[in-house]
C-alpha cells in the first residue's frame, strides 16, 4: 500500500506538522519503552572525552528524556541526572522505568532549569525536535562555565544491505524519496543545521563530532515494534502502518530465517563545549 506522493508544504504548515510528530509519542510510550535500542557504553565514554570531564559525579539535565533510555545510562555510569521532559505520555512511562530519578516537566526551548546549575545537558534523539533559536541559548545558560551539551542520535547503519533494502522499502511504501524513520529528517555531522537560527552559534572549534557503531540482536516482532514507535508510522494510521508491517516481516523472515533481527547502528554524536 503505497500513500500519495508527499508535496512541498508551506512553511506554518511544517511547523505544525512537527509538533505533531512530536507529541504523537505520547500514544505509544510503552512501545517505544519496550522496543526502541539503549545506547553503548562507548557512547559514554566518547561524550567524556570530548566534555574534557568524566560523566561520573555530573550534574546532568537529560532534555526531552522521554521513557528514560538515557537517563538510565547516566545515572548507571554515576551522574546525578535531573529529567526533563514535557509529554504525558512518555513522563508517566518514564516513572515506571525510574520512579525514584527526578524529573521535571518542561522542554527544551523552555529549560525549568536555574541557569549555571549543571556540568551536562544532553539530548537524545530529542534536540531536532526544539528551536535551536531558543534550545541552544537556554543550554548554555544552564551549563556552568566549562560545561558541555552533548546531542546524539541512533541512526540506521545504511551501508548494512538489509538495513539499506528496509529503508527503500519505507520510501516506497510512502511515496516519497524523503521518508525515513526519523522525525527529524536524515542525521549527519558535517553541517551546521542542528544549530541554523541560534543567535550565537557555536564556533567550529567548540563542537566535536563522533560516530560510534554498535549492534543489537532483538527478535522480529521487537524490531516491528521499534518500527512502528517512530512518529512516521505513528501518524500513519493503525491499518496502513499493519500493512506494512506484514509485508516487513515476510521480507524479514527471509533474511532472518532464525527470527532474530540484527539491528546496526551509528550513533551520531555531537557535543559543544560551553566557554
Amino acid at each position: 500500500m503505497t500513500s500519495p506522493t508527499a508535496r512541498p508544504l508551506p512553511h506554518d504548515s511544517l511547523v505544525q506538522a512537527h509538533a505533531e510528530r512530536a507529541r504523537s509519542f505520547n500514544g505509544a510510550a510503552a512501545v517505544y519503552a519496550a522496543a526502541r535500542p539503549s545506547y553503548p557504553p562507548a557512547l559514554l565514554d566518547a561524550v567524556e572525552e570530548l566534555a574534557g570531564r568524566p560523566v561520573e559525579g555530573a550534574d546532568v539535565a537529560d532534555v526531552g528524556a522521554g521513557t528514560g533510555i538515557s537517563t538510565t545510562i547516566l545515572r548507571a555510569r554515576g551522574a546525578r541526572v535531573v529529567a526533563v521532559e514535557p509529554g504525558d505520555g512518555m513522563a508517566a512511562q518514564f516513572r515506571v522505568a525510574l520512579p525514584d530519578a527526578p524529573l521535571v516537566r518542561g522542554d527544551g526551548n523552555h529549560l525549568p532549569l536555574a541557569s549555571g546549575s549543571v556540568d551536562l545537558i544532553t539530548y537524545a534523539q530529542s534536540w531536532h525536535w526544539t528551536d535551536p533559536a531558543l534550545s541552544f541559548p537556554e543550554a548554555m545558560r544552564v551549563l556552568r562555565p566549562g560545561g558541555a551539551l552533548a546531542l546524539w542520535w541512533n541512526t540506521d547503519a545504511q551501508d548494512i544491505p538489509w538495513i539499506a533494502e528496509q529503508a527503500d522499502r519505507i520510501r516506497q511504501h510512502f511515496g516519497d524519496a524523503r521518508a525515513n524513520k526519523s522525525g527529524g529528517g536524515t542525521r549527519t555531522l558535517g553541517n551546521g543545521m542542528h544549530f541554523a537560527g541560534a543567535p550565537f552559534p557555536p564556533a567550529p572549534d567548540r563542537i566535536g563530532r563522533r560516530v560510534v557503531r554498535w549492534s543489537r540482536r532483538v527478535p522480529v516482532d521487537t524490531h516491528l515494534a521499534n518500527i512502528a514507535s517512530h512518529s512516521l508510522f505513528i501518524l500513519h494510521g493503525e491499518e496502513m502502518t499493519r500493512a506494512f508491517l506484514d509485508q516487513e516481516r515476510a521480507c524479514l523472515q527471509e533474511t532472518f530465517p532464525d527470527g532474530v533481527v540484527e539491528e546496526t547502528y551509528d550513533v551520531l554524536l555531537l557535543v559543544v563545549t560551553a566557554p
